[in-house]
């Protein structure tokens, strides 16, 4: 079903249960797996070395990658430019919790991407990930 996975992270608490839901996912799938952080062109960020750390010291099978300049726009592109089958982005970034049920990024690459993107909501309680299959698969 999913071959290969972009999943986009910034290092925040939201884009950890992106990366356990990706993991899992491509453990399920047999899918390889690509870790995207965006440094953001209009703000002042990191080269995201720490937030892609986080995903290789889970799984040093994941490729990754640094782009620079629209966060949004990148993502989608790269999931374009690698033929990704799922993009997978936390619900909100480190901007912060606003309230919204999404934040900005993750709304515009909803809005953008050529294929479906599965957003991961940051529970309250932080509980353990379990994956739902799509239609009961195995």
């Amino acid at each position: 079903m999913f071959d290969t996975i972009v999943l986009a992270t910034d290092g925040s608490d939201s884009a950890e249960r992106a990366v356990t839901l990706a993991l899992d996912l491509a453990g399920r799938f047999d899918a390889d797996v690509y870790a995207c952080y965006v440094r953001d062109e209009t703000a002042d960020t990191d080269d995201g070395t720490d937030a892609l750390a986080a995903v290789t010291d889970r799984d040093s099978s994941v490729t990754t990658v640094t782009r620079e300049g629209d966060p949004a726009a990148e993502i989608c592109a790269y999931a374009e430019e690698i033929a990704a089958d799922l993009v997978v982005t936390g619900t909100r970034g480190r901007g912060g919790a606003n309230g919204t049920l999404l934040g900005s990024v993750a709304e515009a690459v909803v809005g953008q991407s050529p294929v479906p993107v599965l957003t991961a909501r940051l529970l309250e309680e932080d509980a353990d990930v379990d994956v739902p299959v799509p239609n009961g698969g195995s």
